[in-house]
């Protein structure tokens, strides 16, 4: 691969797949080394792709991988043994109330549901690949990926509950002590 298309795919990709890290890692410094690392990799092996139009997915698969690495290394990989038992499926939330949330709050909320959930959930919602190009990426069947997407998003519906119930105690909270200087 030339300098030039290199160059091209890296300004292509870079921001798609920092937030894919930033959503794993849940830390800039880390998602930055993910990103750099997956096209360091890319660099000295992506050269062997055979179908460039399959790169991004490639990429994608290559920092997840790396991720998993990583967690291994650090002995603090997720198992689905260990995670707590799913809490009843939430109620469908109102599309006003999803309409009024912000992009920082949906980032927040999404940081409170558990890795297994948060990549597909990413890869879904933010970086809109297929459930063909999520099982390919997570290296998992597509029923899998089905139920991951299902149980995130019941794990973000509460945190989205939970980070709006905390705006509004913050709304009141303002209220109270400005209408107390009032007084």
């Amino acid at each position: 691969m030339s300098n030039e298309a290199f160059t091209h795919l890296v300004e292509a990709q870079y921001a798609p797949l920092y937030r894919f890290a930033l959503s794993l890692a849940r830390n800039a410094a880390d998602a930055g080394d993910l990103v750099q690392q997956t096209f360091f990799i890319w660099a000295t092996k992506g050269g062997s792709l055979r179908d460039t139009a399959k790169a991004k997915s490639w990429l994608f698969t290559t920092l997840y991988r790396e991720f998993l690495r990583g967690r291994r290394r650090d002995s603090r990989a997720t198992s689905i043994e260990d995670l707590p038992v799913a809490a009843q499926e939430i109620a469908a939330e109102e599309v006003d109330r999803v309409g009024r949330m912000d992009a920082a709050t949906v980032m927040v909320a999404l940081q409170g549901v558990d890795e297994l959930f948060r990549a597909p959930l990413t890869l879904f919602y933010l970086e809109d690949l297929s459930y063909q190009e999520i099982a390919g990426t997570l290296e998992v069947p597509i029923g899998t990926v089905m139920s991951r997407l299902s149980r995130g998003k019941a794990q973000l519906r509460a945190a989205l509950a939970n980070e709006e119930r905390l705006a509004e105690a913050k709304v009141v909270a303002f209220s109270t002590a400005k209408g107390g200087k009032r007084a």
